[in-house]
């Protein structure tokens, strides 16, 4: 069982490994937030980007971000989200 956690996932609509990261997320039953950047504009793709930079600063996706940046997984790593959301 998942622990509770506040989980934004920030992916690109396109993108292979986002798409693995969201099945994942959800074959796993994780509550979770996603945030196609992609498909943002305006000042509402502005302000992402720049929250996303914070604490990713490559801007490389997909960018994990639990509770609020306690914990950061860039890419789509089972093992470290396995571990990070005790799944």
């Amino acid at each position: 069982m998942a622990k509770t956690c506040n989980v934004t996932l920030y992916a690109l609509s396109t993108c292979i490994h986002c798409k693995k990261t969201k099945q994942f997320l959800e074959d796993n039953d994780v509550q979770f937030k996603v945030v196609y950047v992609d498909q943002l504009t305006g000042d509402e793709r502005k302000d992402t980007i720049a929250r996303i930079k914070e604490h990713n600063p490559k801007l490389s996706f997909p960018t994990i971000i639990i509770d609020e940046g306690v914990c950061v997984i860039v890419g789509f790593h089972k093992d470290e989200l396995q571990e990070a959301l005790d799944i």
